[in-house]
């Protein structure tokens, strides 16, 4: 696990513009100083990441929001006074010093501050703001914990700190701020109930696509394994025709009846939402693992973090296998 000489080294690495995985409590970030322009440029390839995809910066307290912000709206001020540190991401109007390769080219920035101790450690150690996307291959499943990380990068990442799997295990909801309404461009840990508890007003989900942000392409999400969205009650009859197909088929659902083929592969899925967000990513590494080449999953309702699971399910499926 993470020492303090380990966080020590890893600060000094982000300093010479190097790049240092970290886990947060959604999943373990590829951190490079965001005001260092060649620093991201490395982020950007060694995750293949497309230019205009931008990335959230992470602080280490709320305090630090208006050195990132042009200005922020009471909206924004509120969520994160109550929510960080949290699993929520803010976008607002980005300060005249953020770089473009931050934001896309956009004219906002994405900001959280993650509440895990680990990486509050590294960013206070840091001292400024750490850009960090998920530590995987664009667009592929992201990593939960620090072997994902070293099995998808390998020597691509100069330091890896390890504090055990993240809690949460899905990504931060992102909350726009900028506009007269709070809009979701990304459910996440914090539920969309929560933001209006804290907010005071309606919160609008935003999912066509047409707002960059991170992780809201069709596709994303991705193992190798073909993903399939189904119902409960139609597991049986879609794995039992992909079996005659000659597919090698895996399952992911709670309870799944009813009785399967016995040639699938059942992968644990809790029935409890959070606990389902929580092994999401594992299951869909083991489904790889296992050499699956279909896996059928039932989604949990879509209530609370099962939003957020439900989301991650369906983009997973978006991608176009050959």
């Amino acid at each position: 696990m993470a020492t303090d000489a380990d966080i020590s080294r890893a600060a000094a690495t982000l300093r010479r513009g190097g790049l240092v995985a970290f886990p947060t409590e959604t999943v373990y970030g590829l951190g490079a100083d965001a005001d260092n322009a060649g620093a991201l440029a490395r982020l950007y390839a060694v995750k293949g990441r497309p230019g205009e995809h931008p990335v959230i910066v992470h602080l280490c307290a709320p305090g630090q929001l208006d050195d990132w912000a042009a200005d922020v709206p009471v909206g924004a001020r509120r969520l994160g006074d109550a929510l960080w540190p949290g699993p929520l991401t803010i976008v607002v109007r980005r300060a005249e010093r953020v770089l473009d390769a931050v934001t896309g080219g956009g004219d906002t920035v994405g900001v959280r501050v993650p509440d895990q101790p680990v990486a509050l450690a590294l960013l206070r150690a840091f001292g400024g703001g750490i850009a960090a996307p998920s530590a995987n291959r664009f667009g592929h499943v992201s990593p939960t914990t620090a072997g994902d990380v070293r099995a998808d990068l390998g020597d691509d990442v100069d330091v890896v700190l390890d504090d055990g799997p993240c809690t949460v295990g899905v990504e931060s909801t992102i909350v726009d701020c900028t506009g007269e309404d709070l809009v979701i461009l990304r459910p996440g840990g914090v539920t969309r109930e929560r933001v209006e508890e804290v907010s005071g007003q309606a919160v609008g989900v935003r999912s066509d696509g047409l707002v960059r942000a991170p992780g809201t392409l069709k596709s994303h999400y991705a193992p190798e394994a073909t993903v399939l969205v189904v119902e409960r009650q139609d597991l049986a009859e879609r794995a039992t025709a992909l079996l005659a197909a000659g597919d090698r088929v895996a399952v992911l659902a709670p309870d799944p009846t009813p009785a399967l083929p016995a040639d699938v592969v059942v992968l644990d899925a809790p029935a409890n939402s959070d606990e389902y967000a929580h092994v999401l990513y594992a299951r869909l590494r083991e489904a790889d693992r296992l050499g699956a080449d279909v896996l059928l999953a039932v989604a949990p309702p879509e209530t609370g973090v099962g939003v957020a699971v439900g989301d991650r399910l369906r983009r997973a499926a978006g991608r176009e296998h050959s």
